[in-house]
């Protein structure tokens, strides 16, 4: 139904009378601010994005120089049933090629360098597994397979470790699943049960990335950037290091209606009266709040502090129960902070050593690693990529960008009788150097060509903590009549947090909702509900000595569809 409903809405009646103001500046709220203007009929200076800090684009990260170094906060993993997101960026002009767009450009890239890993898990110091299959029994299948069929509402807050059984986290399939989605055993299974049905037809790439797709840079010059210049252009008002400290909130039995927004700004306070003509769009909560950075010799010091986004959520919580529980995401930083670092080789050992790991020369925007490479032994439980280099528009081509991250801070490494916590950006290198065969004597040549920097991330898995119904609000509550919920922390059914999709996805309901326009919000990927996807998915599931069995009844299933339109189907 996509293509009929990609209509031109009708303008809405005194659309020129409003304004709009959003609180904070990730791609969800620069999504948003682009649809007002695309399907809104807004003006860009009806428009207003206010930012705490001082660059917008949120988790969408990547700053730094030759001198210093590069950095990244994370990295995106992409696919091409991205609806929402691929929506947004076949209308967002290229920076680099003229007359074309961001999907253009992104596709074409994608079309002619296909990711495939060809390396995407190692042991035993730099020992490469080769098996391709996810290790699965006949129980973890089942088990599997009852998870797809159960609802959501009889999981209730049930954790993946209560759901499993322990010998299910002993397989290569859980092994590829949480280092490529950063789940840990203590989130919610609802959310892992979500992505099993969203991703299903990505099952049979998972031990080879296969299916994925990635930008050309770092996510900030390929996505933020770009979004943000046409915003620019057309007029928004980006005001940025101003904190909003509160909204105000009319409640009336069936309505509620912003009053008001509290501004901080240079420690000046400023209060804006809102009414019902205006609209007010917040990112409740956020994975990289009060992130701590380290560099070569320290370590980043965690931050438990209380932001001030997950601040300005829980003041509006605490005035209305359909605006969420902050308190569920927020409250347990041990379970939901992990470390990331991003090491910039300035010399060609450290290229080469990741080549040898890639089985690839990293060619000029050609896919290197594709995706990131696990340590499967590592205490740490280390995992390491090299995306498209330069990675960085300001980059020597000579010059190796790659980003690292661990699960576990909190344990001790194996060669760095540290936590990963407490180890500066020189000791994250020597800890990864050890898994990758390096001997201790060897090392210092490494260092000395390196820049480590360290990025703790208190809140970056809290989207994935157990939840119920309504700990999440709806993107637009039930009688709001001017705010919409943002990002990560908002209900969207059937789609996955922890996505540029899912941002993307809540600005859109947002828009189309307050401004009651007549247009749907591009539908999520059905691929579960396609017998190819299933019956592919059930083949990648089957362990490696069920094979024979497998081509058996694939052999005859084949000869009894022979000569009819199911042949070419299967």
């Amino acid at each position: 139904m996509n293509n009929y409903q990609r209509v031109h809405s009708h303008k809405p009646a005194g659309i020129e009378n409003k304004r709009a103001f959003l609180i904070g500046s990730g791609i969800a709220s620069l999504a948003a601010a682009e649809y007002l203007m695309r399907d809104g009929y807004m003006q860009g200076h009806q428009i207003t994005i206010f930012e705490e800090s001082s660059v917008a684009g949120g988790a969408l990260d990547g700053a730094g120089n030759p001198q210093t170094g590069f950095v990244a906060r994370g990295g995106r993993e992409m696919e091409e049933h991205y609806e929402c997101l691929w929506d947004l960026y076949a209308g967002v002009p290229s920076l680099e090629e003229e007359g074309r767009t961001v999907l253009d450009e992104f596709k074409e890239l994608n079309d002619i360098d296909p990711n495939f890993s060809k390396v995407r898990v190692i042991y035993n110091r730099g020992e490469k597994q080769r098996s391709t299959g996810l290790g699965l029994e006949e129980k973890h299948i089942k088990e599997l397979t009852k998870l797809l069929l159960k609802k959501e509402e009889d999981l209730g807050t049930m954790s993946v470790e209560e759901y499993f059984e322990a010998s299910y986290f002993e397989t290569d399939m859980w092994l590829y699943w949480r280092s490529m989605f950063a789940f840990e055993p203590w989130h919610s299974v609802v959310e892992m049960k979500r992505y099993m049905h969203r991703f299903m037809h990505l099952l049979p790439g998972m031990s080879t990335m296969r299916g994925l797709v990635f930008t050309k840079y770092n996510q900030y010059d390929s996505l933020t950037l770009p979004l943000k210049k046409l915003l620019e252009d057309k007029g928004v008002n980006f005001v940025f290091n101003t904190k909003v400290s509160d909204l105000e909130v009319d409640i009336q039995e069936e309505k509620k209606t912003i009053t008001a927004i509290h501004l901080l700004q240079n420690s000046k306070e400023e209060v804006i009266e809102t009414c019902e003509n205006d609209l007010v769009f917040f990112t409740n909560g956020s994975m990289v709040e009060n992130s701590s950075f380290g560099d070569m010799k320290r370590a980043p010091v965690l931050n438990r502090k209380e932001g001030a986004c997950w601040a300005l959520w829980k003041k509006l919580a605490q005035k209305d129960a359909s605006f969420g529980k902050p308190e569920v995401f927020c409250s347990d930083i041990d379970k939901t902070k992990w470390e990331s670092f991003t090491i910039t080789a300035r010399g060609p050992k450290m290229r080469k050593l990741l080549e040898s790991f890639a089985e690839r020369k990293f060619l000029p925007h050609k896919t290197a690693t594709g995706g990131i490479i696990t340590i499967k032994d590592s205490n740490w439980l280390m995992s390491v990529t090299v995306n498209r280099q330069p990675q960085y528009k300001n980059q020597p081509f000579e010059y190796t960008v790659a980003w690292a991250y661990a699960l576990y801070p909190d344990n001790k490494g194996d060669f760095i009788d540290k936590k990963m916590s407490g180890c500066s950006g020189e000791e994250l290198l020597k800890e990864l150097l050890y898994h990758f065969g390096i001997d201790d004597k060897d090392m210092q040549e490494y260092v000395e060509e390196c820049i480590v920097i360290p990025v703790m991330m208190p809140y970056i898995t809290s989207q994935f903590m157990p939840r119920l119904q309504g700990d999440r609000p709806e993107v637009v509550p039930k009688g709001s009549v001017n705010l919409a919920f943002l990002g990560q922390f908002c209900e969207i059914k059937d789609d996955c947090v922890f996505t540029v999709e899912y941002s993307v996805r809540s600005a859109i309901t947002a828009v189309y909702t307050l401004l009651k326009l007549n247009k749907n919000v591009p539908e999520i990927y059905p691929g579960q509900y396609d017998i190819r996807v299933l019956a592919s998915a059930v083949k990648t599931m089957k362990s490696e000595h069920e094979g024979l069995i497998m081509r058996l009844i694939e052999s005859v299933v084949k000869k009894k569809l022979k000569n009819t339109i199911f042949e070419k189907l299967l």
